[in-house]
């Protein structure tokens, strides 16, 4: 992991608008689901890995997981949750933990029946996710290694997501591989698939590498409420996937 990626680099970090305020600011109804199901579409392959590494089948985790996010919805979890007495990431593991701990004793028609709604899991990518995962390792760590991951994807997808709106998504795929430290390629022979000088070619970088570090440490900020939380999930962050990373 690089050393950018520092719990006291950068700019200061706010809080204002978090995992926790998005979902407890939303409505009774429809708005409260709508926030349910962004969060669902941001950490389902996280869920999904945690109950397939306990031991459940492809398609018992794939319903598992879908039934998680009703019980959330349909218990109001996220409202009776104090998000002073700890970090999201903890939160969410808590409750799954205790879900899986009482899903023999849950009917089925309890989480079919009621009026919550969320979008269908993506088994494909979900599994694919999951069959990556070191194995070795425990549900524990696969949940921690897969929060950690999704934490850089919405990074990276917000990342190209600005780079499209202002006209430069070319440049951000040639220049992707230098802000997730893969590629191989040198400065000169990136820039001239890109048309730019060597120079340019190193400020390109360095600009869009300091963008990525903003929008990833405000996907973390988004799961926490406090600087000491943020400073321990980057600390966090960092650990999972230093020690995770695949042996050459």
């Amino acid at each position: 992991m690089s050393p950018w990626l520092s719990s006291t680099a950068g700019k200061q970090i706010r809080f204002e608008t978090t995992q926790w305020s998005l979902v407890s600011a939303a409505g009774e109804d429809e708005e409260r689901r709508n926030a349910l199901e962004s969060l669902y579409r941001s950490y389902c392959s996280t869920v999904y890995s945690f109950i397939r590494r306990r031991g459940y089948n492809r398609q018992d985790a794939q319903d598992l997981t879908q039934d998680f996010f009703i019980h959330l919805v349909e218990k109001n979890a996220f409202r009776r949750a104090d998000p002073n007495r700890g970090k999201f990431r903890t939160f969410l593991l808590g409750s799954l933990e205790f879900f899986l701990q009482h899903a023999s004793q849950r009917a089925r028609a309890e989480k079919r029946g009621g009026q919550a709604s969320v979008v269908l899991l993506d088994d494909q990518t979900a599994e694919a996710y999951y069959q990556l995962a070191d194995p070795g390792l425990t549900a524990e760590q696969v949940f921690d290694t897969r929060w950690a991951r999704t934490l850089i994807e919405n990074a990276l997808n917000r990342l190209q997501t600005e780079m499209e709106r202002a006209g430069k998504r070319e440049l951000y795929d040639q220049l992707l591989g230098f802000v997730v430290d893969a590629e191989k390629s040198s400065y000169f022979e990136v820039g001239q698939r890109a048309g730019l000088t060597t120079a340019a070619t190193k400020a390109a970088i360095y600009r869009l590498r300091e963008r990525y570090r903003e929008l990833l440490r405000d996907e973390v900020a988004r799961t926490v409420t406090s600087s000491a939380d943020f400073e321990h999930e980057i600390r966090e962050l960092r650990s999972s996937l230093m020690s995770r990373r695949p042996k050459r």
